[in-house]
């Protein structure tokens, strides 16, 4: 689906793929705030089912001030992905700057009940036009 997404990474056989774009209707820079979309796509690569049951997010500006965000599942689901299978969402981030970063990890569930981390790639949250903050 978003396989020329320009951030993405592989962990134990699960690929995330991250897509950020820039709302600049949503934005509104005189009152210092900028906002962001991002389309996930998870791929499970495995020969099981796998289901995500957590997300951590740490968010930066470009002034440096750091934001953890973390709770279950992603926009309010706990998706079981099949072999082979995946599963993609939205959702956005809103920041006091006009860059920033966004990189996190999924806590996963196997069939046999075990819990692993899958990396969320880190990814730039940036204004078009303006510098990268990350490649």
């Amino acid at each position: 689906m978003y396989e020329d997404a320009p951030y993405q990474a592989e962990t134990d056989g699960v690929l995330v793929r991250v897509r950020p774009s820039y709302l600049a209707g949503q934005s509104d820079p005189d009152e210092r705030r900028w906002v962001w979309a991002y389309q996930v796509e998870i791929v499970n690569l495995t020969p099981s089912p796998l289901q995500l049951v957590a997300r951590r997010w740490t968010i930066t500006d470009a002034q440096g001030h750091v934001e953890q965000v973390a709770g279950p599942g992603v926009v309010g689901e706990q998706p079981t992905i099949q072999p082979g299978a995946s599963y993609a969402y939205a959702s956005g981030c809103p920041l006091g700057t006009p860059s920033g970063s966004m990189v996190g990890a999924y806590a996963m569930v196997d069939d046999l009940g075990r819990t692993f981390e899958v990396a969320i790639p880190a990814f730039s949250l940036d204004v078009p036009g303006a510098g990268r903050v990350l490649n």
